[in-house]
């Protein structure tokens, strides 16, 4: 009896053996995972495919040989090949990218960096593994086309150390009795562009606002009859940190990065004209960040809100939309 509960014990432990052995040699556990925002809003091309356990380079992007991809920020993903343009969707899980192409539907992210991006693959019916190898290309040089009523790429703004330091020594000669440092003052930039609807008798191509951590805020309005309108004026530096820290306070930095739709009617909305104009507010304010999209802001004559997202965050962008619209305290006015 004993010597039979030994044997059992014993299979039992080489089989545990050799599950955990085959769990390990499975593919897709190689890399560290990677944060799917990193990817939103990046364009590649194509440049080599390797096989890896060789080291050897099996084919190579030619004149004759275009393949691009565009991670877009609604999960969407376009690829462009060879003149053909084709579009799905995409997803992040841990080191793993989930889209298609060339019957392989996940990919392990190998690198990747501000210039690189490197995805590892098998596939069923070969030995071995394999790379495919891009690089980043700006807007510019990529073959995907932006409607006009897509919002343009949006990057946080970074002050540069030499504009920062041109900055803070004309604030100090302006004002040296401030009690407050120069070099202490946490860096504000806030930016909304979008929302409503395209379309009517004279579309709206463009409606930007952007308010600099030096207090200067601009208002860029274009549309297809009016052209392009700027507007300038300066919020001062107590309003505008009083104004970020309301914004801190309505938990803008834990809000999700985007607010779509999750009914029948708001998709249905998407494809109806005019066409909605999704809304996009950054904001930066010392060491944090945050990109928040509204898919639908602003209602119609058949409901006044799609999406659902945080009410507090009409309040932030209607203070902006106020900030924005102050006449009398404009700097310069310029129509193009």
């Amino acid at each position: 009896m004993i010597r039979n509960h030994i044997l059992l014990i014993i299979l039992f432990a080489t089989s545990w053996q050799l599950v955990a052995q085959e769990d390990q040699a499975k593919w897709g556990t190689h890399y560290k995972a990677i944060e799917e925002r990193i990817l939103a809003e990046t364009k590649w091309r194509y440049t080599y495919a390797m096989h890896l356990e060789s080291n050897t380079i099996i084919h190579q992007a030619e004149d004759f040989y275009e393949y691009y991809i565009h991670f877009k920020y609604n999960y969407v993903i376009e690829q462009y090949l060879n003149g053909r343009m084709t579009r799905g969707p995409w997803s992040v899980d841990g080191s793993m990218l989930n889209y298609s192409f060339k019957r392989v539907d996940r990919f392990e992210v190998a690198k990747l960096d501000k210039q690189t991006l490197v995805l590892e693959f098998k596939q069923p019916n070969s030995k071995g593994t394999y790379q495919y190898h891009f690089v980043r290309v700006d807007s510019k040089d990529a073959p995907f086309v932006k409607p006009a009523n897509e919002l343009p790429d949006i990057i946080v703004e970074k002050m540069r150390p030499a504009e920062r330091r041109r900055r803070l020594a004309a604030r100090r000669k302006k004002k040296k009795d401030r009690k407050k440092s120069a070099s202490s003052l946490p860096y504000i930039s806030i930016e909304l562009i979008g929302g409503g609807y395209y379309g009517g008798i004279d579309p709206v191509l463009r409606d930007y606002i952007h308010i600099k951590s030096s207090g200067r805020l601009v208002k860029e309005f274009k549309s297809r009859n009016g052209g392009l309108i700027v507007t300038k004026k300066d919020i001062p530096r107590q309003e505008l940190e009083e104004f970020a820290d309301y914004i801190t306070r309505q938990k803008f930095f834990n809000m999700e990065r985007i607010y779509d739709c999750n009914s029948s009617s708001c998709q249905t909305r998407k494809q109806k004209k005019p066409t909605p104009i999704p809304l996009r507010l950054a904001v930066a304010y010392g060491n944090k960040k945050k990109v928040v999209t509204i898919a639908i802001w602003g209602g119609d004559k058949y409901q006044d809100q799609y999406v659902d997202y945080p009410k507090p965050l009409d309040y932030i962008i209607e203070a902006i939309q106020k900030m924005a619209h102050r006449l009398d305290d404009d700097k310069a006015l310029s129509k193009l």
